[in-house]
């Protein structure tokens, strides 16, 4: 099980919800309304947040995205 199913394991049915909703609504580049924000040093990585957690994806060419990580917020979120 990768990091990232771990993390998705841990959430109650209410975050998982909401977590989702993030989800399309990053695919459908409806972004608004959503705390995005672009990481320092990097010209394609973004982070949303979402209370505690982090969803932090990047974006390509062509409109596709990638997960790259997603977590509770801690001193450690941001070391990839």
């Amino acid at each position: 099980m990768d990091k990232i199913s771990k993390a998705l394991a841990k959430l109650t049915e209410k975050e998982k919800e909401a977590i989702a909703e993030i989800f399309v609504k990053i695919k459908a580049g409806k972004i608004a309304g959503l705390d995005l924000k672009k990481l320092k040093g990097y010209d394609d990585i973004y982070r949303v947040r979402f209370g505690k957690w982090r969803v932090i994806y990047r974006t390509e060419k062509g409109n596709k995205i990638f997960l790259v990580w997603f977590e509770r917020r801690s001193d450690n979120t941001y070391k990839f």
